[in-house]
C-alpha cells in the first residue's frame, strides 16, 4: 500500500499485492478499492501481481473538489505506472470509460485480451 502525488498535488491511495502479471482494478462511483478485495485474493492466489487505487475524493485518496471527470480519472491512474510499473498489465477491471481513455492516453499501460 502507498499513495503517489498527481500533478497537481492530489494524493491517490493505492494496495499494490504480489508479483506476477500485473492485474489493475478500478472502482466506479461512490467506492474505493476495498471494493475489490474479494477479486484481488482469488487473482494474487492464482499467481498475478494486483492493483487497485481509491480514486480522487474517494477512499484514503485526496478528498477534492475538482477533477472529478474521466480524463483526471485516466491520467491519475496512467500517473500510477511511473511509480509502481504496470507495464505488462493483463486486464483492467471497472470503469470502462476511465479503460477506453487510458488507452488512448497511456497505450502501453492497457492489453485486450
Amino acid at each position: 500500500m502507498g499513495t503517489i502525488t498527481t500533478t497537481d498535488g492530489t494524493e491517490i491511495f493505492y494496495k499494490d499485492w504480489g508479483s506476477g502479471q500485473p492485474v489493475v482494478f478500478s472502482h466506479g462511483w461512490p467506492l474505493s478499492a476495498d471494493d475489490w478485495d474479494t477479486q484481488m485474493l482469488f487473482f494474487l492466489l492464482h499467481g498475478y501481481r494486483v492493483i487497485a487505487h481509491d480514486r480522487r475524493g474517494h477512499g484514503r485518496s485526496t478528498q477534492t473538489s475538482d477533477g472529478h471527470d474521466m480524463d483526471h480519472y485516466a491520467d491519475d491512474l496512467g500517473r500510477a505506472d511511473r511509480p509502481i510499473s504496470t507495464s505488462g498489465t493483463q486486464s483492467m477491471s471497472g470503469t470502462p470509460p476511465a479503460a477506453a481513455k487510458l488507452c488512448t492516453t497511456s497505450p502501453g499501460m492497457v492489453r485486450a485480451g
